[in-house]
Parts: C-alpha cells; sequence; structure tokens
C-alpha cells in the first residue's frame, strides 16, 4: 500500500465477500477481519491479491527497518542528483555546453530507478482499472521525461551550446527547444521524502506490542518435587509452582503459596506503593519482588495473564483507530481521472484546431505537470517535520498527522496519577512524635533502623537525615516492618498492626493522614509515627490550569483509593476523580466518555496504562515512563514538566493548521493552473517552475512552525 486510498480499495473487496466486515489501518498495515464460518484466511488474502497487493498473517513484531531505511537512501541520492539537474536547467549562466546531456543521465536514474516504486504501484492500479496519485505521479514524470529525450534526439534540444531562455511570459512556445528534467526529478525527490517520513512513523506500527512483551519474564524457576530449574516462562503450565527471589519478576498471574514479600505492582496495576503479600494473596505476572521469596503457583499462563490481555488491548485499541487519510488521497478518486480527462480533452482539441502535435503535446504534458502533486505530497510531511522537530526541542514528539488531527479535536484529558501528575518518588510528608519524643529524635532513630531496608518507604525516611547511626542485629520481618539495635537500645519500625503486636499502647494522634502510616517503637513505648506518600509535580497544578484556559477538562485515575486520589486532585484543581480502577477500568472510563460524545486525551506512563493511552482518541505517553505506554502513544512527553503535555497539544493544533492550509494552497493552485495550462498559455517549463514554487511555498510555510514558543512560565493561555 502506497497511500490511505489503497487501504480504502482493499476494504472495500474484502467487504465485498458475502458475510465479511473488514477494516484496513493503513499506518499500522493490518487487516481486521470478522469473516463467516467456513471463510479461511487464505480465502481473504486471496481476495487482497486479486485486488493487487500482497498480505500475510500478521507477526507482531515484524518490523520494517530495512524498507525504511532504503526509503531514506533513495530520497538523499535522489535529492543529491537532483539538485544539479534543477540548477543548471533554470540558471542559464550554469548552462555550460553538454550540459543537457549530463541532466539525461542523472534524470534517467532518478525517475527510472529511484522512482520506480511510483510507477509499479501507477501500473498495479492501472491493471485493476483505477487510479491513486501515484498515477499521475508515474504519469507526468515519465512524460516529461519522454518527451525531453524526444526532444533532444528529435528536435534541437539536444543541440550543444543550447541554452533554455527562461522566462515567466505566458505564450504558447515550440516545445521542441526544451527540456523539463528538472520538473520530472524535483516530483520524485520530494514525494520520495514525504514517503520516508511517513514511513518512519509506520516502521513504529508494532512498537506497543513489542513493548509489552518484554515487560514480562523471560525465564523462571520451575519448582518440582522439590528441585529447582531454569524453564522459559512459554513451558509453564497452570498449575506449576515458580520460585520468585528479591528483585525477579512474577513470571505468572497466581497466588503465593509459600512466603511473605512487598511486590511492586507498579508497572501493572498503578499502585504507587510495594504491596505487601502473604500466602494465599494473589500476585500478577511482570511485576517484581521486593524483599522475601516466594513461591508462586500458576493460575494463568500465556495469552491468559493479565499482562498479556492488557497487550490484547493494546492491539485492539490501536487496529480500531480509523486512520485519518489525507485530504489529497480522500479526493484522488476524483481529481486523478479529472486531470487525466483534462489533459486527453486538451491534446484533442489543440490538434482540432490544427495548432499541430508540438503545442498539442507540449499544453497536455503541461497539464499533467503543473497537476503533478508535488505540493500535496509534502504538504503533510513538511509541516509535520518542522513541527516535530520543534517539539522535540520542547521536549515533545508526535507519532504522526492521526495524532494532529486528533489533538484539534480534544475537549478531556484523562491524567493516570502516579508518575505522571505525581513524581511517583516516596517522601516523608509529616513526623508526630509520641510525648517526651523531638522530632530529631524520632527521625535519628528510624532513619538509622531503616538503613538496613532497601524498601521505598525506608529510603524515604533515610533521605531525610545526612548521617544516620550504625544499626546492628537488624531484623527484616517481611511485610510487616524491621527492627534493630541502635544506641544500645531496640527500635522496632513498621505498620501499625507490627507495632500493636509488641504490646505497646499507641497515643492518639492528631488525625486520619493520607500516606503509607510507618510506626516506631522500643521495647516500651511508641516514639511516634512518620506519614511517607507520593508528591505532586510542581508543574502540574499550572498544567491543569492551562488546559483548563484551552477549554479542556482535566480528569484523574489512579489504582489508589478513593482518599488518597481526591487528596491529590484537591491539590491539583481537578473535580473529576475515578479511584481504585484497574487497566481495564481505565480503558472502561475512556469508552464511556466517548460514548457521551467527548474527545478524549489519556496522559500516563505505566503498563498499565498503555491500553487506555491506545483506545484514547489521542494518547499520551510520558517519557519518563514506560517503553509500552510510549510506544502506545500517539504523543510522547520528554521533560519531567507536565507542561509539555500543554505544548503537546497546542503544537499539535498549529501544525495541523499549517497543514491544512497547506492542502488548501496546494489544491487551489492546481485548480487555477490547470486552464491556463490547457489552453497552452503555461509551456512545460513554466509548469515545471510554477509546480516547485508551489513546493517552496508549502516548505516556507511549515517553517513558521519554527517560531512555536512553549507555555512554560505562563501561569494562563487566556492572553
Amino acid at each position: 500500500m502506497t497511500c490511505a486510498s489503497c487501504a480504502a480499495r482493499i476494504e472495500k473487496k474484502l467487504n465485498k465477500v458475502d458475510g465479511v466486515s473488514a477494516t484496513v489501518n493503513f499506518a499500522t498495515e493490518k487487516a481486521t477481519v470478522d469473516a463467516p464460518v467456513g471463510l479461511t484466511a487464505t480465502d481473504l488474502i486471496e481476495v487482497v491479491e486479486k485486488a493487487g497487493y500482497g498480505a500475510s498473517l500478521p507477526a507482531p513484531t515484524r518490523r520494517n527497518d530495512d524498507e525504511t531505511a532504503e526509503l531514506g537512501r533513495r530520497a538523499v541520492t535522489s535529492f543529491v542528483l537532483s539538485v544539479p539537474v534543477v540548477a543548471v536547467s533554470m540558471v542559464p549562466a550554469l548552462q555550460f555546453d553538454g550540459w543537457q546531456w549530463l541532466a539525461l543521465v542523472a534524470s534517467t536514474f532518478v525517475v527510472l530507478w529511484l522512482g520506480r516504486g511510483f510507477h509499479r504501484a501507477a501500473w498495479v492500479n492501472l491493471r485493476h482499472g483505477t487510479t491513486t496519485m501515484d498515477t499521475l505521479v508515474s504519469l507526468g514524470t515519465l512524460t516529461a521525461y519522454a518527451w525531453s529525450l524526444y526532444a533532444m534526439l528529435f528536435g534541437h534540444a539536444g543541440m550543444i551550446g543550447m541554452k533554455h531562455s527562461f522566462t515567466f511570459d505566458l505564450v504558447a512556445q515550440d516545445a521542441m527547444g526544451f527540456i523539463y528534467f528538472e520538473a520530472a526529478v524535483t516530483i520524485i525527490s520530494f514525494l520520495l521524502l514525504g514517503r520516508w517520513i511517513e514511513a518512519r512513523a509506520k516502521s513504529e506500527s508494532g512498537a506497543a506490542m513489542r513493548a509489552l512483551l518484554e515487560v514480562g519474564a523471560k525465564s523462571a524457576t520451575l519448582l518440582s518435587d522439590g528441585r529447582e530449574s531454569q524453564v522459559d516462562v512459554a513451558s509453564l503450565r497452570v498449575g506449576d509452582r515458580v520460585v520468585v527471589r528479591p528483585g525477579e519478576k512474577v513470571a505468572v498471574d497466581g497466588v503465593i503459596v509459600e512466603g511473605r514479600s512487598a511486590v511492586d505492582a507498579s508497572i501493572i496495576t498503578g499502585e504507587s506503593l510495594p504491596v505487601e503479600v502473604d500466602e494465599g494473596d494473589d500476585v500478577v505476572g511482570g511485576s517484581i519482588n521486593t524483599t522475601g521469596r516466594l513461591v508462586v503457583e500458576a493460575r494463568a499462563v500465556g495469552s491468559d495473564s493479565q499482562l498479556a490481555r492488557i497487550a490484547q488491548m493494546v492491539e485492539e485499541a490501536q487496529t480500531g483507530k480509523a486512520d485519518v487519510q489525507r485530504l489529497a488521497d480522500k479526493v484522488s478518486g476524483i481529481f486523478v481521472p479529472v486531470v487525466l480527462a483534462v489533459a486527453a480533452v486538451t491534446l484533442i482539441a489543440h490538434l482540432a484546431l490544427a495548432h499541430g502535435w508540438t503545442m498539442a503535446l507540449s499544453a497536455a504534458i503541461s497539464v499533467l505537470i503543473i497537476a503533478c502533486p508535488c505540493a500535496l505530497g509534502l504538504a503533510t510531511p513538511s509541516a509535520l517535520m518542522v513541527g516535530t522537530g520543534r517539539g522535540a526541542q520542547l521536549g515533545t514528539v508526535i507519532r504522526g498527522p492521526q495524532a494532529l488531527e486528533r489533538a484539534r479535536r480534544v475537549d478531556v484529558v484523562m491524567f493516570d496519577k502516579t508518575g505522571t501528575l505525581t513524581t511517583g518518588q516516596m517522601s516523608v510528608v509529616d513526623v508526630e512524635p509520641a510525648d517526651g519524643v523531638t522530632r530529631d529524635e524520632l527521625l535519628r532513630l528510624a532513619a538509622a533502623v531503616e538503613s538496613g531496608s532497601e524498601h521505598p518507604i525506608a529510603r524515604a525516611i533515610v533521605a531525610t537525615v545526612p548521617q544516620h547511626e550504625p544499626v546492628s542485629g537488624f531484623v527484616n520481618v517481611a511485610g510487616r516492618g524491621v527492627k534493630g539495635e541502635v544506641d544500645g537500645r531496640v527500635i522496632y519500625a513498621g505498620s501499625p498492626v507490627f507495632i500493636s503486636e509488641l504490646g505497646h499502647l499507641a497515643p492518639t494522634w492528631r488525625g486520619n493522614l493520607l500516606g503509607s502510616i510507618l510506626e516506631i517503637a522500643d521495647d516500651h513505648d511508641v516514639l511516634g509515627r512518620i506519614i511517607v506518600s507520593d508528591t505532586v509535580k510542581d508543574s502540574a497544578a499550572v498544567a491543569v490550569a492551562q488546559l483548563k484556559d484551552l477549554g479542556i477538562t482535566p480528569v484523574m485515575l489512579s489504582g489508589d483509593n478513593e482518599a488518597t486520589a481526591r487528596s491529590v486532585a484537591g491539590q491539583l484543581g481537578i473535580d473529576e476523580v475515578r479511584a481504585g480502577v484497574t487497566p481495564a477500568g481505565k480503558v472502561e472510563a475512556v469508552h464511556e466518555l466517548q460514548a457521551a460524545g467527548h474527545r478524549v486525551a489519556m496522559v500516563g506512563d505505566g503498563v498499565n496504562d498503555a491500553a487506555a493511552i491506545a483506545a484514547a482518541d489521542l494518547g499520551i505517553a510520558m517519557g519518563t515512563g514506560t517503553d509500552a505506554a510510549i510506544a502506545a502513544g500517539d504523543i510522547t512527553v520528554m521533560r519531567h514538566d507536565l507542561g509539555a503535555v500543554v505544548d503537546a497539544v497546542r503544537l499539535a493544533r498549529a501544525t495541523l493548521r499549517t497543514i491544512r492550509s497547506n492542502l488548501v494552497w496546494a489544491f487551489g493552485y492546481n485548480t487555477a493552473a490547470i486552464p491556463l495550462a490547457a489552453i497552452g498559455m503555461l509551456t512545460p517549463m513554466i509548469a515545471g517552475a510554477a509546480m516547485a514554487f508551489s513546493s517552496v511555498f508549502v516548505v516556507l510555510n511549515s517553517l513558521r512552525l519554527r517560531g512555536f514558543r512553549s507555555s512554560a512560565n505562563q501561569p494562563s493561555l487566556k492572553d
């Protein structure tokens, strides 16, 4: 497939088969088909092949890097050869003796070899009775090339010492003294550039699935008859028992049958803290065991696991996103036949008026050249290239034109909480010593005993004391707390339940603060408590306010409890909160708002967000997050500053406006210029120059995006 109209044609052919409902995604190069019983994949592939295209069963990890690289090499080579051809053809001072023959050699390689993809596609479409933009590209460039060769061999354009008298006079001229290689090579070069930019985006279409597959464990320690052995996760079955040591990934969805630990499932569930687990508790594949040794009995493996289901949701959501066809492709079904008809009528009319073959051919060639969609082919890639380049400077990566189209319509932005609105880093938010204990003493003792632990809460407490005292006799009571000897005193630090088991009576605390509570005690009394919590990003509140200024409603999603989630939302000025949501629940929330008529953007950073990011109208991934979330997103923001999300939306809208103005210009130019060419007022030489000017205009218009300014340090965008 070379353009979106190809995808539409394949989709139409598949849907003509009785009982078949098919959608074809040009960006991912995949077709999703609902077919009746008895119709096989081979039958469907034959339908596609009869339409003139190739098809095969999908390979999720397949990449088109080699094809993309080849397109890049062809584009660069084409420009290297085309620049001298254009220079000597359009600047008389550079036209040395025999220049046209050198231009012929370079143009032959560019038009016939580097541009072969356009000619092949045009031929395939012609065999099946259809036309696309490739038809115009092929016919226009081959006609310009062939006529130039004819003029050199049988006219006087090939004479040594010949020079182009380049003028803009709108009068009929003898085309036998002119060559039009510059028009042909310019068209091929610019369109190859556009195809390469497009191919780079398409080559990443399977990145989300690959990233999700990388999250899961690749091997596991199988426990069988008391013996441990390393096996591939693909060989595991329901009922197998696997050993998970500290620091290892849980290989299966299952239940703990032995051991106690804290499991970090944030990459799957979105919980900001490692969860304490014990025998009988469920664990999810892909989560990380942080402390104790666990034995897990598999309850779901392979495609039945939660991680695999998330991957499936991502693929389904991506497949369901209809690729937004470029305006050029949408009208090509009408535009191309009309241009061909105009060229044919022009040829016949001039012959009927006895203007001669030279004049008739010159006018017909001018129509084809002036109508060649060079500016149309550049309208999207040039603006996209400048816009994305400027975005990269501001820490924003835009995936493609589809993201721009969606960004224009977004009216709701859904934020994941942990790692997106918050830092994902634990910190001490409150210290409450008991009577007779100072704040500094409580922190000193807590930091000393926690210095032997690697738990995130422990690290947050230790970070508050520059130099902590040594601890001896350290013991980690898995899932409950720690104890150790500090300054000759046995100090305990852990959950309120752990401290209550010491038999101490806890004092009356000030109130129920939000966060994780760590109580500190010695052998006699409770010494106090420390509250640790995830912290809100400094830029989050400003970004939320700026989105509201843009007419966008912010919504927060979180796997945390209602109280914690609403506390964070209150600090940010977010009114709508959905707490305790699972990865599937986030997708449901997106679909619910979409069903209500909203255009939804989803901002997240974890695997648990990937399916929702893919399901949203606009997926925005934080570049500091997981590869799966980044790969699923339409836009990736690489800065820690959430203002980059605001910039992403604004830049996407600005880039889309530029693309649309480019397309309006390109179509308007063709509409106005074709009649002049048809009546013989534009020679092919001037038609080629006008076509080049149209392309230059489009590029210059796109370059205006380099002046885009970030919303940073602007509390409000209302002005």
